[in-house]
């Protein structure tokens, strides 16, 4: 599994649509922002005073005791109370267009290419599902690090292979995204991934 660097030229060759670093900040951080917003549950919950447990009845009478005036024990200045502008249940995901979203790939793939984090390899494979094997593979392409590799598909020993090691993230060409490509240290594009790469930022 010979790799060699992706270059402007090899990419551009492969009709994959790249953008100068003048262009698509916004829309990477955009993106950035949708993802990790849609990963939100949105479950926080806090009860008001109407839905804590107990009754109206008032905690002491209005005058004589020296006190101030209170009515009921739920009120949200009293432990177990109330919580006032507490937070609830609610959706955080946010939506960004598809135009947005080529252009912030297109951006982070020429970052990526201009500073030469993309390798390329005709097929990868690992036969014997083993983990050292696959290590042994993943070493002789690049340098140990945050490493992700794109194929249109991989076969079920190599999966087996990838799954204990934390460092490298087996992805198809189809689902690999912006996130991903940015935390990646390196970047190894097996076979016709590259084509489907282009087809996306296209």
């Amino acid at each position: 599994m010979s790799a060699k660097p992706l270059t402007v030229e090899d990419a551009q060759a492969a009709n994959l649509v790249l953008v100068g670093p003048e262009k698509g900040r916004q829309a990477v951080h955009d993106l950035i922002t949708a993802y990790r917003a849609n990963r939100r549950s949105g479950s926080a919950n806090t009860k008001t005073r109407g839905e804590v447990s107990g009754n109206n009845k008032k905690i002491y009478r209005q005058k004589g005791t020296g006190n101030a005036r209170h009515g009921d024990k739920r009120a949200p200045i009293f432990v177990g109370g109330g919580v006032v502008f507490g937070p609830r249940p609610r959706d955080y995901s946010k939506k960004v267009t598809k135009n947005t979203r080529k252009l912030a790939l297109r951006r982070v793939l020429g970052d990526l290419v201009r500073s030469e984090k993309i390798k390329t390899v005709d097929s990868f494979t690992v036969a014997d599902g083993k983990t050292k094997s696959f290590v042994t593979a993943v070493n002789a392409i690049a340098t140990p690090g945050k490493i992700l590799v794109i194929g249109n598909s991989f076969d079920e020993p190599t999966y087996l292979a990838a799954r204990n090691v934390a460092w490298v993230q087996l992805v198809t060409g189809s689902d690999v995204n912006v996130e991903q490509l940015l935390l990646a240290h390196t970047v190894i594009v097996v076979g016709d991934a590259l084509q489907t790469l282009a087809q996306r930022s296209a």
